[in-house]
């Protein structure tokens, strides 16, 4: 699935740059904030042992990226690179732990100009989980699966404001609900020993800066309906 998602971004991108009337690329950043973070619940019985539910607090993350953006009238392409570091806070009974992960993701984003500097757009994304942890488990070395498929899909609005962009997206995973049921949390620390992780999917808003490096218009010498090498 990966590989064919990876040609079909590129043979997209391949048709859409010979046809392209406008292109322009560059740098972006920013804050996300994770939309659902999912629950603990503690299973062990006895003295000294928590057996309720937790649900996670999200955090303030950050992301940054490039972008390449194709433009034909209204209409644009919009394929980006992007590194995401998202956190959320479970209060455990003695002590907190965040929850950690990060992702490569490469939207392929399709938009459409709705009036003046003001953008709308959509468009799936592939997702890369680079490392996902959670303080306190045992072994520390233990692989939490956050997703069971690369894909997601985006969604936003954004403003063109001189050589800056000001956006905001949804980014939903298209993962199923995954329950981990073997998690073993450092019960003398957090106060909280087996305990299942329901949800790992981090769904999250991302509130992004753009700066656009370069674009056709300062290249006065492009010349139009090249095709695409490798």
């Amino acid at each position: 699935m990966n590989r064919y998602f990876l040609l079909i971004f590129i043979s997209i991108f391949c048709v859409s740059i010979t046809q392209a009337q406008e292109y322009s690329f560059g740098v972006k950043g920013g804050a996300n904030y994770a939309t659902t973070a999912g629950t603990i619940t503690g299973e062990s019985s006895g003295a000294g042992f928590f057996d309720g539910t937790v649900e996670a607090e999200s955090k303030i993350g950050f992301h940054a990226g490039a972008f390449f953006e194709l433009r034909f009238g209204k209409f644009f392409v919009r394929p980006e690179v992007m590194y995401n570091s998202i956190e959320t806070e479970f209060a455990f009974p003695r002590e907190a732990s965040i929850y950690a992960v990060e992702k490569l993701s490469i939207p392929l984003l399709f938009g459409y100009n709705v009036w003046g500097p003001i953008d709308v757009y959509a468009g799936p994304a592939y997702q890369n989980i680079l490392n996902a942890s959670l303080e306190g488990t045992e072994p520390q070395t233990k692989t939490i699966v956050v997703q069971n498929t690369p894909l997601a899909a985006q969604a936003g609005v954004k403003a063109r404001i001189g050589r800056f962009e000001l956006g905001i997206r949804y980014d939903r995973s298209l993962a199923s609900e995954e329950t981990d049921p073997t998690l073993d949390i450092v019960n003398g620390q957090y106060g909280i020993n087996r305990a299942p992780f329901n949800d790992m999917r981090l769904h999250q808003v991302l509130v992004s800066l753009s700066f656009k490096i370069g674009d056709s218009e300062s290249n006065t010498g492009r010349r139009r309906g090249r095709g695409c090498y490798f």
